[in-house]
């Protein structure tokens, strides 16, 4: 019987060198997952190519343009990875670049057309010599992995395949398949102090700001950075139900008519946020605070709010260019001082990007490195392809097929929300000031 304090056994693999990106939005222990993932392969003699800004550089590649060292990829080795565990940012950059944005069905796979961006991928990885894939990112970047998985399965029979493993990525936490992806927490606190700062001068000058928060599908930042700054109040897309909820008619230009769209009762969630500044001040004393908004409020404004608003690769509405916090302090300055007669500053600010690269705490660095160490245990270990590596309990690994995780008929990944009424929902309900609604 071995050791436990004997190290993990060398594996005999066909694999010789792996390739890694890394695409969408930073995260806090990016270098974390990079560095260890890397590290694993090096030391049982596989060699590790970077790719450098995501997919960008790849599908760019042609015959005459080769892939060239130190502008579309980087050599990592030993030398490079001297105590990059805990750094700040991501040493091999990051991009949205998006070479599945054609395929939208199955039956796209067997499109030359709209498959070329990502047989251009394959080929520049084989170009490489790269033997398998390990991609890092949110669920866009999931949805890419899993296209270049089903691409080369339309392959015919003998063709070079490179093998795919994906690591979770985002400070939003909505992934389905893991309790926590890295980066979250440390984006919480980061956020968290930001918002305790904002209390201290809203004290100050009886006044309230509204501060809007990543988190564009689902409300764990919000909610996270809400709960540790000890917010007012927090609203995210998950408390767009009932009273608050309500629907317009609105035109869908690509099938030519009109669709039903869902979208928030701005009056009556402006009432809910004037009626916290009343009971903050008429019941506790208090004419001070900040309101937490989920930046993902924005899909849900009505058509007049966020027309002409321009949309990325991947269909989501561009939020940088929609201030919706100054939008929101506007709407319930006016509602404040139609119900009190009297005027009340607010000041709305965006808060989110100073998270994405801030030096990660030591659980994501924890979290992060058993990612990267799984990529190499999923690769060499369990020999597997087209699987997500996730971790539970005691960080336990666990690898989890692209097709539980992404709609083998829309090909779309599903977004993990806040459950209704959970005790994490529920925690900030009881934290907040109370109104009875």
């Amino acid at each position: 019987m071995s050791s436990t304090l004997s190290r993990p056994p060398r594996q005999e693999s066909n694999i010789r060198r792996v390739a890694i990106l890394f695409a969408g939005g930073p995260a806090p222990a990016a270098n974390a997952v990079i560095s260890t993932a890397a590290v694993s392969f090096l030391r049982n003699n596989i060699e590790v190519y970077g790719i450098k800004y995501g997919y960008s550089q790849l599908m760019e590649f042609s015959a005459d343009r080769p892939l060239v060292e130190g502008r579309d990829y980087i050599k990592i080795d030993h030398k490079v990875l001297k105590r990059t565990r805990n750094t700040q940012g991501i040493m091999i950059g990051t991009a949205r670049a998006n070479p599945g944005k054609d395929v939208s069905h199955p039956e796209h796979l067997k499109d030359p057309q709209r498959t070329a961006e990502l047989k251009r991928v394959c080929e520049a990885l084989l170009s490489l010599g790269v033997d398998a894939l390990i991609s890092i990112g949110g669920d866009d970047t999931l949805k890419t992995a899993n296209k270049l998985k089903l691409f080369q399965d339309e392959l015919p029979e003998g063709s070079r395949r490179v093998p795919v493993v994906h690591l979770p990525k985002t400070i939003d936490n909505d992934y389905m398949g893991i309790d926590f992806t890295f980066g979250y927490f440390t984006a919480v606190e980061v956020l968290a102090g930001e918002i305790r700062n904002l209390l201290a001068d809203a004290e100050a000058s009886r006044s309230y700001y509204i501060a809007e928060t990543m988190g564009r599908s689902a409300g764990w930042l919000s909610y996270g950075a809400a709960i540790a700054g000890e917010a007012s109040l927090v609203i995210s897309v998950e408390d767009i139900t009932g009273k608050y909820e309500a629907s317009e008619e609105s035109a869908d230009p690509a099938a030519d008519k009109t669709r039903i769209r869902r979208v928030m009762d701005l009056e009556e969630v402006v009432k809910r946020i004037v009626a916290t500044m009343r009971v903050r001040e008429e019941a506790e004393g208090k004419e001070f605070g900040v309101i937490v908004l989920a930046e993902g409020l924005a899909e849900y404004l009505p058509q007049s709010h966020i027309e002409g608003v321009p949309r990325d690769e991947h269909g989501h509405i561009a939020i940088s260019k929609l201030n919706l916090s100054r939008l929101f302090c506007d709407l319930v300055a006016k509602e404040y001082e139609r119900q009190m007669h009297k005027k009340k500053k607010l000041t709305g600010l965006q808060l989110g990007y100073e998270s994405r690269c801030a030096r990660p705490q030591a659980f994501d660095v924890m979290l992060g490195s058993q990612l990267g160490v799984g990529a190499y245990r999923a690769l060499i270990e369990k020999r597997l392809d087209g699987v997500m590596v996730s971790v539970s309990g005691q960080l336990d690994l666990n690898y989890v097929p692209f097709n539980q995780l992404v709609d083998p008929a829309t090909l779309v990944t599903v977004v993990r929300y806040i459950e209704p009424d959970s005790d994490f929902h529920r925690l900030a309900r009881f934290l907040e000031t109370y109104v009875h609604d």
